[in-house]
């Protein structure tokens, strides 16, 4: 019966979405273990070859859990000054009631403005689809109040059941070896996201972020040996539509072990605090794994069952001539 009444809520929504309900992102919570979904300019700061995979379970113990999942590539040539990225998303809602899926590329301008400090400002250029499965969704008027579902519905499907839209993001970063900060717009299109009206758009979604990176312990400047310490706190501020999150976070690597907790503020009078995130990571070689859970914190905290979180990055060497060009010192996860 539980399962009944989400799918039936999750129907409301979506007649409603056309209308009036306001779209929200899905995030992840391991921000720099997928950097250029954070920030397009990101695009060429690990210098050489990199490609992200990414997998978010969000709520598992409530049925119909929000399933997103991502996979990415960037790397910076020297040719045309700057990195280049490509992002693919997906993300499915409800047991596949709702599905989104987009394709991204992006290019980041590297700009040295002094010795100690550089730049990078990009442009991202997308495109996405969104459709519903009509036939997956129950209505009130199908309940027989002894055998359940059992009665064809009267509501009509909308005009479209999928939608596509083109759209844009831009960015910028500044950097040192110890600092850096940014700041991210995508949604700057605001696509049409209603299946029955072309009245709900997708807000703009705006992102700040500020952090440091500060060795403790390193044999050599040139690369991470085992047993290496650094500390990296972070804070991340977002905002779409009516929706504001403020991330601050904290890191201890001992290299090439990574750990770190997050605490999400969601700015609602009733439940201030959204989530406490742990996480922890470690490199081998070529191969980055991390893995973080959202402990949900408030009213929702026994029902939900918190986020599930897994990235794995790879790490391809590059050639000798762009290794001169000093990478971003930032986060890995």
């Amino acid at each position: 019966m539980q399962r009944r009444l989400l799918i039936m809520f999750i129907s409301f929504l979506l007649l409603v979405a056309g209308k009036e309900l306001k779209a929200q992102d899905p995030h992840f919570s391991q921000f720099y273990a997928n950097p250029i979904y954070l920030n397009p300019a990101f695009a060429g700061t690990n210098i050489c070859p990199r490609f992200t995979l990414g997998f978010r379970d969000q709520w598992p113990s409530i049925p119909g859990s929000f399933i997103t999942y991502s996979a990415a590539y960037d790397q910076h040539f020297d040719a045309i000054a700057g990195g280049i990225g490509a992002l693919f998303f997906g993300d499915r809602q409800g047991q596949g009631y709702i599905n989104t899926y987009s394709a991204h590329v992006m290019y980041s301008f590297r700009l040295k403005v002094c010795r100690e400090f550089q730049m990078r400002f990009a442009l991202q250029a997308g495109y996405q689809t969104r459709s519903i499965d009509w036939n997956k969704l129950t209505f009130g008027d199908m309940i027989d109040p002894r055998f359940g579902f059992v009665y064809p519905t009267a509501e009509t499907p909308p005009d479209h059941l999928q939608t596509h839209a083109f759209d844009l993001a831009a960015g910028f970063i500044g950097y040192t070896e110890y600092l850096y900060f940014g700041m991210a717009a995508h949604h700057l299109t605001m696509p049409y996201e209603g299946f029955k009206s072309d009245i709900s758009r997708l807000p703009i979604r705006w992102t700040g972020h500020v952090g440091a990176y500060i060795d403790l312990k390193r044999k050599s400047k040139k690369e991470r040996s085992f047993g290496d310490i650094s500390i990296s706190p972070n804070v991340i501020y977002q905002q779409q539509s009516t929706l504001h999150y403020l991330n601050t976070g904290f890191y201890l690597n001992f290299y090439p072990f990574t750990v770190g907790v997050w605490m999400r503020n969601s700015f609602v009078k009733e439940d201030p605090i959204d989530a406490v995130v742990f996480m922890c990571g470690v490199q081998f070689e070529m191969i980055r794994v991390g893995y973080s859970y959202d402990i949900t914190v408030g009213k929702n905290a026994s029902t939900t069952g918190g986020a599930h979180e897994v990235t794995v990055q790879i790490l391809l060497p590059c050639p000798e001539k762009v290794r001169k060009i000093k990478d971003l010192n930032c986060p890995d996860f």
